[in-house]
């Protein structure tokens, strides 16, 4: 026997197996879901008894193992079920004549067989039998499990008329002597009159009696016949039986302790308890043949107390059973497969260190050169094993061997599906998530195995993926040779924020670059002074203060989210380019280049203008301004920033980011305002008059004139912005602090330049102010001494370049009025006032 069976659990020793194969062309499809229907039909009652069939169905199984049948009964196949489609009448012969040649691969241990014809209608289908089953077709056949169960009460009476046959004592024939495929040629020569022959054949005999029992349903009797094969077989040390007995003294014993089964399919097995005392309560006499006609023992307690074995009996009997194996090198497999039971129940008795030293012997079993798919599926029953005994670690090493054996070179067709399944199902053994969630909490610690992980998906060259996986390594402890690495894997296959799906539905989300450059602070920044939206106040008018009351709260707000949340108390402009500063510092060894580096946004249609920068390596906070354009008004918040790293594209939100500081990301877009440029005629002033008041833009001109001169100052007026300019408001103000100064010294006419309104962007408009000096010397006799120099500086307060206010928004509709002009509320006219000091 060649090819083990990993599935196996200790609960198989009673059940029949039956071959499922199909004959000829069938699809495969049809094939499966007859073969499902009939799979279900597991367990049997056995009519006018108390006892129960169990099956085990099969759709391959090696003509090879079957060799082993007499060695234990569960691996002979008894049963063999063929599904064929026919669809005309000359088919029929070739078809049944295919369906006897299957027979003869299984024939010398067969009990039974059927065959069912799918397509096949007329006279040979209306025929009575009773090896053959004929259907119009897959969708109409109803009685599939009726005769079904049909056929597993016929096994049931050869199995019966077997058991019977070779249990009774028939003194004076000679006991045949029951072989494995290897033990033939040894046993050539030998004298079959020796009374060590005779003992080894009676005990032979009794465990393959134990086996038959236990199979028809008879536990107690099964117990029996191995307790007394384990005595005959220890006397003439007949080891590789011996362990057979052993274990098939274990397998009832388990049956008995754990109904429910061991193979971890739950509620797939009835309750076995009441076997043992249903048999007892059916030897009510001394002497009294039960309806399975053996000779009924009356004491229940030798059933149980003495021939069953206790739960830890159980593991040193499996124990023993192994050690014997193990001295036959052509029993490997046994071997192997009674590891995997004894792991089975132990994991029921959670036992797990006991369990583990069963796996580990299992492990260094040899066997013969294994396919490449024996060993995916010999290391994943090894993973699925020490999962249930708690060794998750363990259990992903041994997937993760089972992931790189679906790739191996030698495979022609190498299974990626199957390989990225299994590393992705190592994760949880290695404590690893692959939630950006997790990885920001800092619950990953990824190690140096992680080249080790998932090397295989490199060579799948399913560079998505192993990107997605390389993006957890923020900070490798090899960094240079990692960022090589996916830059080379980037050039091929770039890294984006989309999400990955994988053939069996999983879906990976991406994982983005939070510490490739690592952020400590966001700072919205208002806009330049010259282009800074003010709240318009009349200097012709009254201003009026509107203060609000000071309201002292102990309460303070320490979450991130509101801070971030918080409202700015400054404003942005639509069209206008906005500024936000960030304090970024590489942690890496080299210098880190960060390409297409810009803003994320919500709230307003925002035009983020990407940057691109380079960090020296382990610098320290370095200031970077990302600058954007707001498309529409409203409320603009600013969620994060995206990147470019090494070829992978990284969405950085600031929620995600810890120890990030700033001051509110939100801030009013309010609609584009007029823009207007100021020159004038006179020279700029070499110093400022009057300091700015931080609400006005000013600028200062300079002219020296004699008392009673008159100049005339021209202010050019430019609309450089797209909106257009619909008024215009001129005031003066004397600044007089030594009241030398009378009368107005400026005047001008405005008709003229308000006919050029409203002024259109690109558009330049002129007034004039006439400048005349008047001074009073007759009241002052230390004028002149005071005086310095006989003139009149003059400075704009705003001359402005650029310059705009704002306070409601702009009627396009509203006439131009002079008369209008010291109303205050229109954000789309300009101020100009002048004041004049005595020099």
């Amino acid at each position: 026997m060649s090819v083990p069976d990993y599935m196996q659990c200790a609960e198989d020793h009673q059940t029949l197996l039956v071959v499922v194969q199909p004959i000829g062309i069938v699809p495969e499809e049809s094939f499966f879901r007859i073969y499902k229907r009939i799979a279900a039909v597991s367990q049997v009652n056995v009519r006018d008894s108390q006892r129960v069939l169990y099956i085990r169905y099969r759709h391959h199984y090696p003509p090879e193992n079957n060799e082993w049948g007499d060695f234990q009964t569960h691996r002979k196949v008894v049963g063999l079920i063929t599904i064929t489609d026919c669809s005309s009448a000359k088919d029929w012969p070739q078809t049944f004549e295919k369906f006897h040649l299957q027979k003869e691969m299984y024939g010398s241990t067969l009990y039974d067989s059927r065959l069912f014809v799918f397509g096949l209608q007329g006279e040979i289908a209306e025929q009575p039998r009773t090896d053959v089953a004929f259907y119009p077709s897959y969708d109409e056949c109803e009685t599939v499990e009726k005769r079904i169960e049909d056929f597993i009460e016929s096994l049931f009476i050869v199995l019966e008329s077997k058991r019977l046959d070779r249990a009774t004592d028939k003194s004076g024939d000679k006991i045949p002597l029951l072989c494995v495929p290897f033990e033939k040629k040894d046993f050539v020569g030998l004298d079959t009159d020796s009374r060590h022959y005779k003992k080894r054949c009676q005990g032979r005999m009794r465990k393959h009696v134990g086996d038959l029992c236990l199979q028809a349903g008879m536990l107690q009797d099964s117990l029996v016949h191995y307790h007394m094969a384990v005595e005959l077989l220890r006397s003439v040390n007949d080891f590789l039986w011996l362990g057979a007995a052993l274990e098939g003294l274990c397998s009832a014993s388990v049956i008995y302790h754990y109904p429910g089964g061991t193979g971890g399919k739950v509620g797939s097995r009835r309750a076995q308890g009441g076997s043992l005392s249903a048999e007892a309560g059916n030897r009510h006499r001394p002497g009294a043949l039960t309806s399975n006609g053996i000779n009924a023992d009356t004491s229940a307690e030798i059933g149980r107390a003495k021939n069953c074995l206790s739960p830890e009996d159980i593991i040193d009997k499996y124990k023993e059973a192994i050690s014997y194996y193990g001295k036959y090198k052509n029993a490997g497999v046994i071997e192997l497969e009674a590891c995997v039971k004894a792991v089975r129940v132990l994991a029921i008795q959670k036992r797990s260190m006991e369990a583990s030293e069963f796996l580990q012997n299992a492990v260094y079993i040899n066997l013969r050169q294994l396919s490449e798919e024996e060993k995916i599926q010999r290391y994943s029953i090894l993973s699925e094993l020490y999962e249930r005994i708690g060794f998750h670690r363990k259990s992903a090493f041994f997937k993760r061997i089972a992931a790189m054996q679906c790739a191996a070179p030698s495979i022609p067709e190498p299974g990626w599906r199957a390989c990225y399944k299994l590393l992705l199902e190592t994760l949880p053994g290695y404590s690893l998530s692959l939630d950006p969630k997790d990885f920001s909490k800092g619950k990953l610690k990824w190690c140096s195995f992680f080249s080790f992980l998932f090397s295989p998906l490199v060579m799948a060259q399913c560079l998505s993926l192993v990107i997605l996986l390389m993006s957890f390594r923020s900070l490798p402890a090899k960094k240079k040779d990692v960022t090589q690495s996916l830059e080379s894997y980037t050039a091929k296959c770039p890294g984006t924020m989309e999400f990955i799906t994988l053939p069996d539905g999983l879906k990976l989300p991406p994982v983005p670059f939070t510490k490739l450059p690592i952020v400590r602070s966001v700072k919205l920044l208002n806009l330049p002074t010259s282009l800074r939206p003010h709240k318009m106040k009349s200097l012709l008018g009254q201003n009026v203060s509107t203060k609000s009351p000071f309201i002292y709260s102990p309460i303070i707000a320490h979450s991130r989210g509101e801070e971030r949340n918080k409202k700015i108390d400054f404003q942005w402009v639509q069209g206008d380019v906005c500024e936000v500063q960030l304090m970024v510092y590489n942690p890496m060894p080299f210098e880190l280049r960060v390409e297409n580096m810009g803003l994320l946004t919500t709230g307003v249609e925002f035009e983020s203008l990407p940057a691109a920068l380079s960090l020296p390596a382990e610098s320290g906070l370095y200031p970077v301004t990302l600058v954007g354009v707001p498309q529409t008004t409203g409320q603009i918040t600013v969620n994060g920033y995206h990147t470019s790293v090494f070829g992978v594209f990284s969405d950085c939100l600031l929620d995600n980011l810890p120890g990030v500081k700033t001051n509110g990301c939100t801030v009013e877009v309010i609609p584009a305002l007029p823009r207007l440029q100021i020159s004038t005629s006179l020279p700029r002033s070499a110093h400022t008059l009057q300091p700015s008041s931080g609400d006005e833009i000013s600028t200062n001109v300079s002219v020296q004139l004699y008392n009673g001169e008159t100049q005339q100052l021209i202010i050019k007026l430019e609309n450089i912005g797209t909106e257009p300019l619909e008024k215009l408001e001129v005031t003066a103000k004397t600044v007089n602090t030594k009241e030398k100064l009378y009368g107005d010294f400026l005047s001008w006419k405005l008709e003229d330049t308000l006919s050029q309104f409203p002024l259109k962007p690109g558009k330049i408009a002129t007034f004039t102010v006439n400048i005349k000096v008047k001074l009073d010397f007759s009241c002052q006799e230390n004028l002149l001494q005071d005086l310095s120099d006989d003139g009149i500086s003059v400075s704009g307060l705003p001359l402005s370049s650029p310059f705009r206010q704002v306070v409601k928004p702009r009627v396009e509709t509203k006439p131009i009025n002079p008369q209008e002009s010291s109303k205050v509320g229109d954000f789309s006219h300009v101020k100009v006032s002048a004041c004049h000091q005595n020099e």
